[in-house]
């Protein structure tokens, strides 16, 4: 940047000149090199924007589409298993077994997996209430996806026909001292067994083949999880399909 005298700079209001640009500047405004490209601009991080969920019906009764599946005992795991998905089906399985203690539940499962324990608490809970629970698998159900859709009642668990079905062997890690890394091994081991004697026992199959094919990812097409044990039906008709249709539910 020029430099210019004090008398100068007064009568320019405080600006100096700068001959490389041809213009005045401010004392504080920074020197930018003309060969410099600005950096193109970002995409914003964050959030993925909110979708908004469809309202259904008219007037007074208006309201989102979950609620009004729930009001037909229809309920919804379509993403990975937390404990905060946990906490909302174990608090809707109880609330519609609590309602009605004879009508089935019915589940739809689009999931990757997740936490073994939030898992194991929609487990307990699909055992513990009275009604029959549905299962229907839409899209992937995987690792304790599978595990789910296979833990409803016998006779009443099926898939739509292109999804995808897998089961495996817990994932987990360790660290810290040797002491504490035995611990962890030796939980994961304890988890690892007590999940493959569940899918034994509602697969039908032998538990040292569970094992077998749980040491590794395990894919299964919706016809050999039915020979496998997981489910009982194939979906191939949209009549099949265990949803109350009613002329009200219409797209507000």
């Amino acid at each position: 940047m020029a430099i210019t005298s004090m008398s100068e700079r007064a009568q320019n209001g405080g600006m100096t000149w700068n001959a490389a640009r041809g213009l005045y500047m401010m004392p504080d405004e920074p020197e930018i090199d003309p060969r410099r490209k600005e950096p193109a601009e970002r995409p914003p991080s964050g959030p993925r924007p909110f979708m908004p969920i469809p309202m259904v019906g008219a007037g007074d009764d208006k309201m989102d589409v979950l609620s009004r599946l729930l009001r037909d005992r229809i309920l919804l795991m379509g993403q990975g298993v937390d404990d905060e998905v946990a906490n909302l089906l174990v608090a809707q399985l109880l609330y519609l077994a609590n309602s009605d203690q004879e009508s089935d539940i019915t589940m739809y499962i689009n999931s990757p997996g997740g936490s073994v324990s939030a898992g194991m608490a929609i487990f307990d809970t699909m055992q513990f209430v009275p009604c029959d629970v549905n299962t229907v698998c839409f899209g992937t159900a995987a690792s304790m996806g599978a595990f789910l859709l296979g833990a409803g009642t016998k006779g009443k668990r099926r898939s739509l026909p292109n999804s995808r079905i897998m089961i495996h062997q817990p994932l987990g890690g360790a660290q810290g001292q040797a002491a504490d890394i035995e611990i962890q091994a030796k939980e994961i081991l304890f988890i690892r067994a007590l999940l493959c004697e569940y899918i034994a026992d509602y697969t039908g199959q032998p538990v040292e083949k569970v094992e077998d094919d749980c040491d590794r990812d395990f894919f299964m097409t919706p016809e050999e999880a039915k020979d496998y044990g997981i489910i009982d039906e194939v979906l191939a008709s949209k009549m099949r399909v265990p949803i109350v249709a009613r002329p009200e539910l219409m797209v507000g």
